[in-house]
């Protein structure tokens, strides 16, 4: 890996790729599976209602820069939408939501708190590739 593939427009795709991600996270969390993540992590209204949501909301932008920017690594020049989008979908499925998986496990969480956290993972990272491919 070269850290001069990330040079001019790059950098472009690399932030519309951090970008995306978030919108489907106000959309996952909000009214698509926001009730059923709540429950399944025991999260009260209440609870969000006192979390400093410019901070969480910095920080969660500012990691999935840092996954784009991996990712845009790892998949190198010239990949195309649909190397991004296979890419996108062996990382988030074979590393992160199996990583998820062994964290339910351990901490015997409900089925549905992994489904949804998995559930966005898998396609934040197929959305991230398929930026990142398109743009290449």
């Amino acid at each position: 890996m070269d850290m001069t593939t990330l040079t001019g427009a790059r950098w472009l795709g690399v932030l519309v790729a951090a970008v995306l991600p978030f919108v489907l996270g106000v959309l996952w969390y909000g009214p698509l599976f926001g009730r059923v993540w709540m429950r399944a992590a025991g999260v009260s209204q209440a609870r969000l209602d006192e979390a400093n949501m410019a901070r969480v909301f910095a920080l969660a932008f500012l990691l999935l820069l840092v996954q784009a920017v991996l990712l845009s690594l790892l998949m190198g020049d010239g990949a195309g939408l649909q190397d991004g989008i296979l890419t996108g979908l062996m990382v988030g499925v074979g590393w992160v939501a199996t990583a998820m998986g062994v964290f339910h496990l351990f901490e015997l969480r409900p089925t549905a708190h992994l489904l949804v956290n998995a559930g966005y993972a898998v396609l934040s990272f197929m959305l991230m590739g398929a930026v990142l491919g398109a743009w290449s």
